[in-house]
């Protein structure tokens, strides 16, 4: 039970079907907590120190706190899992949809218990379409047993579970746009106060939260707190899916400690790089967060240790910058998704990242000029926090920042000679 996460996925292997999942301990959880009341759910949780896995790293259980309780109540609640995977280079939580469907649908019901929802949702990414065929097929399962819809073995606790295929863009994985987008509306945020938890979907109490977190919440349950806190090499409780892509020996995504150090990640499990190829540097967590030099190799992967030396544990899946990549080119990429995927909300996000993205690509092009420097450090600080409407942006300013700060020679590079040196 090192990797709880993982115990059951088996990469070229069908994923395991009610009853197999029930043979392993499967729905063992769901039976335990059922007997318990949902505050002593919610308090195992809040003592296993989990923290959210789809970015933010919020306490799972502090979230959860936020939702009205008791009789006067406002209802439906709703539990939705974000499983809008759209952030690049990020494919843990495809792992987990395909591999072992059914650990999230435990998870879901259990967390759903600890806050007496009513309805829940998987809000899927739309390209994720056997990751969608494997839901179904769980998702019927769970009802024929009795483990989702009215009085759930005998507990009198009831729960409606529906699948929802997005229609595709990265803002419907911000969870206020998440809830409109499922209302049927245009995917923009929302302003907070109120936060879903009080307000949420069609202004009901609402909780969201990623797959990860959402499929260690079983694992809690069934084998306590101190448990799960013993998997981690740091504070966080838990095991962590971490990835790496680029050019590496063996790119993927391994169950690790809380804390695993990068070097570890990169040189034992991702195997060093590729022959010919030397590292220059990583987005430890997706493309949303700042980029990380040799001289970070051996900071922990963890929340905190993340924040302390400059960046952000975000999904927790590396994106490798090596030497025969162009940096620049690498940030021109990166913001021209980020332009794109802007809903339009709010002028600094849809203009700045258009402005960022026109001179990246006039610095490719080899029309840059000095002063264009000054207008992406200028525009890294107006995108940052505080001055958008949700996350998106700041998130997207988190590379250019870093990169205009480590790679500042090839910045220069690009307008004194007029050209992309790998080119």
């Amino acid at each position: 039970m090192e990797t709880p996460l993982t115990r059951n996925i088996a990469l070229g292997k069908m994923p395991p079907d009610l009853a197999q999942y029930e043979k392993a301990g499967g729905y063992a959880a769901l039976r335990k907590a059922l007997r318990m009341a949902p505050g002593e759910v919610m308090a195992v949780v809040k003592e296993a120190n989990l923290r959210g896995r789809g970015g933010a790293g919020f306490p799972t259980a502090q979230k959860w706190s936020f939702v009205p309780m008791g009789d006067d109540a406002p209802h439906p609640k709703y539990l939705i899992c974000n499983a809008d995977e759209m952030e690049p280079g990020t494919f843990k939580d495809r792992l987990l949809l395909e591999g072992d469907p059914h650990q999230l649908l435990e998870g879901m019901i259990v967390s759903a218990y600890a806050v007496q929802a009513d309805v829940s949702y998987i809000f899927l990414r739309w390209a994720y379409k056997l990751a969608a065929q494997r839901l179904e097929q769980a998702i019927a399962e769970a009802y024929r047993q009795g483990y989702l819809g009215r009085n759930i073995a005998g507990s009198g606790y009831s729960l409606e579970l529906h699948l929802h295929v997005s229609a595709g863009r990265y803002m419907c994985g911000e969870e206020t746009a998440l809830l409109n987008a499922l209302e049927g509306k245009r995917a923009n945020p929302r302003a907070k106060p109120p936060y879903p938890q009080v307000s949420g979907l069609w202004g009901k109490p609402t909780v969201v939260d990623n797959v990860e977190t959402l499929c260690c919440v079983p694992h809690i349950v069934n084998h306590g707190a101190a448990w799960f806190k013993s998997l981690s090499r740091c504070s966080d409780g838990g095991t962590k899916l971490y990835g790496v892509s680029g050019r590496v020996n063996k790119p993927g995504l391994w169950e690790l400690p809380m804390g695993t150090p990068i070097r570890e990640i990169l040189e034992e499990h991702a195997g060093g790089m590729r022959d010919g190829y030397k590292f220059r540097g990583l987005l430890p967590g997706g493309a949303s967060t700042d980029f990380m030099i040799t001289d970070h190799l051996d900071v922990a992967m963890d929340f905190d240790s993340m924040q302390a030396a400059g960046s952000r544990l975000g999904t927790g899946t590396m994106i490798i910058l090596d030497d025969k990549t162009c940096p620049v080119g690498m940030l021109h990429n990166l913001e021209h998704f980020f332009a794109q995927e802007s809903c339009g909300w709010c002028t600094p996000c849809w203009s700045g990242l258009s402005w960022v993205e026109q001179i990246l690509k006039g610095l490719e092009d080899g029309k840059g000029q000095a002063s264009d420097l000054e207008r992406l450090q200028s525009h890294a600080r107006l995108l940052g926090p505080g001055h958008t409407f949700c996350a998106l942006a700041p998130g997207a300013a988190e590379p250019l920042q870093s990169g205009l700060k480590y790679f500042a020679d090839d910045f220069d590079w690009h307008i004194h000679e007029k050209r992309c040196p790998w080119k």
